[in-house]
């Protein structure tokens, strides 16, 4: 972010308005991705155990596969881009990631939805973060932040166009034809806007990477240094325990609302809750360079386990239900941007590439492992109360562990 406000003056004239076809294509690939790769998620686990009576455990171990797979893909996406180029990879992606949800739609047994979330992954690695940050790239030097910052409002605005749409019209043509139609239709838009928009690269494909500010912060050359770095793990790991609770519990939000608030109301708050991502990041990024960004990643896990308490001690009000979720969701944003900050602040340049792959690498191996470890306590309780108490204690743990950091 601090990238993106100072250099805002004496940008390259003419920079942002000629690239702007290419974050348009990124910004439709990301609505489509976290869509219907992300929040459409918690959909697919609601729809198919009302339909089959599958334990949540089961259904959410295939979620964990997916993010496992998928984030492991992500150190390959770069080198894709560079031998096929953005416009085949992002593409190829969304068809991909569009295959693996509506087969996910009509699974019948346990081991086709697991072959359908290897599909969905091997999409999901191609079309969401670091496709679109290494496609920009090659179009932005000087605007890069400000470009991946609008292109990756696609994601929450995902939520509150796909997501809705499918819970809505699952409830009223079943899951399968609400997923085939919502892709066939989607892919009708982005797939011609990612062909006209992302055209032959303007410059030579380069490293996204802060310019550095001083000479004195810590620089790795090895993967090993790096993890016995007491600072890396001072970011990494309360990160990782936050997006355990905060995907787990989106995953699980619309199973845990619809007994409650229906299908209208469930739909509403799903995109109200996306709403507020994109308003919280809005926010926050006109202002976080000047703010403690540990202190301020605390005050968002906090928000996050306020916003779940209310849910925990009110389950049955409908009004509590929905502003906890918008309280919620208010930081669900800046949850997946605050790392790159710190990382950028605290680091040497050189090594923001290494600090932060490895550490995303972390994140996603977490993360991954937040819907089946709610999904086992629904099974255990009954209920989604203790899953709730859960997330609560993992938000509170991220916000102590993230205010101490090296040297302090």
């Amino acid at each position: 972010m601090s990238s993106t406000s100072t250099t805002l003056h004496g940008a390259r004239p003419g920079e942002l308005r000629r690239g702007w076809p290419v974050i348009v294509a990124c910004f439709c690939v990301a609505v489509f991705a976290w869509g219907f790769g992300f929040y459409g998620q918690a959909v697919y686990l609601a729809e198919l155990q009302r339909l089959h009576g599958w334990p949540a455990s089961l259904m959410t171990s295939a979620t964990t596969g997916y993010y496992l797979l998928g984030g492991a893909l992500l150190a390959v996406v770069h080198r894709a881009i560079e031998r096929l180029g953005s416009r085949a990879v992002l593409a190829s992606a969304v068809v991909v990631l569009g295959a693996g949800a509506i087969g996910m739609s009509r699974v019948t047994a346990p081991w086709q939805l697991y072959a359908c979330a290897f599909v969905m992954a091997c999409g999901w690695a191609g079309a969401t973060s670091v496709a679109i940050a290494t496609t920009l790239a090659q179009w932005f030097d000087q605007r890069r932040g400000l470009a991946i910052s609008l292109a990756l409002n696609g994601a929450s605005a995902g939520g509150f166009i796909v997501a809705p749409q499918l819970v809505r019209f699952s409830h009223t043509m079943g899951l399968a034809n609400a997923v085939t139609l919502l892709v066939v239709v989607s892919l009708a838009i982005v797939l011609p806007v990612v062909m006209v928009g992302v055209r032959a690269r303007r410059n030579p494909l380069a490293r996204f990477c802060p310019t550095e500010r001083r000479d004195d912060r810590p620089a790795f050359g090895k993967t090993s240094e790096l993890l016995r770095d007491r600072g890396f793990w001072s970011v990494s790991l309360p990160f990782g325990l936050a997006l355990v609770a905060q995907v787990g519990f989106i995953v699980h939000q619309v199973a845990f609302l619809l007994p409650q608030l229906g299908t209208g109301r469930t739909s509403a708050v799903v995109a109200a809750t996306s709403f507020a991502a994109m308003a919280g990041r809005i926010a926050l990024g006109v202002v976080v360079d000047r703010l403690n960004q540990r202190f301020t990643s605390a005050a968002s896990f906090t928000s996050q386990a306020a916003g779940l308490g209310m849910m925990l001690v009110l389950p049955d009000t409908p009004a509590v239900l929905a502003i906890g979720c918008v309280v919620f969701g208010l930081s669900v944003g800046n949850v997946i941007t605050l790392p790159a900050l710190i990382i950028q602040r605290e680091f040497a340049a050189r090594s923001f590439g290494m600090v932060m792959g490895l550490s995303s690498t972390v994140g996603y191996a977490a993360l991954a492992f937040g819907p089946v470890l709610l999904g086992v306590a629904r099974d255990a309780t009954g209920g989604y109360g203790a899953a709730l108490a859960i997330c609560i204690a993992l938000q509170l743990m991220a916000a102590v562990l993230v205010v101490f950091r090296r040297g302090a």
